[in-house]
């Protein structure tokens, strides 16, 4: 008489079978959400486009900016690029103020004035 053991072969299929469909469902989810997440930048990048120079200016970015943002391909996201170099532009302006203020031979100073002090009689 030979033992014979059964293995619940249905029950493991199944839960793998879920696993993947589950996995192949998320990736289908993450997909979907980072294309609209693409066209919601690309929406908002295009917003900024249509602003003029001084408004550009105020957020601390430029129009050739906002080109080399549209220059990027398709799934790159521009507002990432006008994000970095408007932080550079702020970050590279505190760093002039900082010098500027040190006394560097090239900061801004009073010019000198030719008219005697004002004495009290």
């Amino acid at each position: 008489m030979t033992m014979t053991t059964a293995y619940p072969v249905l029950p493991l299929a199944a839960g793998t079978l879920a696993r993947a469909l589950g996995n192949a469902f998320n990736l289908v989810v993450v997909s979907v959400k980072a294309v609209a997440r693409a066209i919601r930048h690309r929406r908002d990048a295009q917003m900024l486009a249509s602003l003029d120079g001084r408004m550009l200016a105020d957020i601390g970015i430029t129009r050739a900016d906002v080109h080399d943002a549209f220059s990027e391909p398709l799934w790159a996201d521009p507002t990432a690029l006008l994000s970095e170099r408007a932080i550079e532009r702020r970050i590279n302006r505190a760093r002039l103020r900082v010098v500027t203020w040190e006394g560097d031979s090239k900061a801004f100073r009073r010019p000198p004035t030719n008219r005697p002090a004002r004495q009290a009689i």
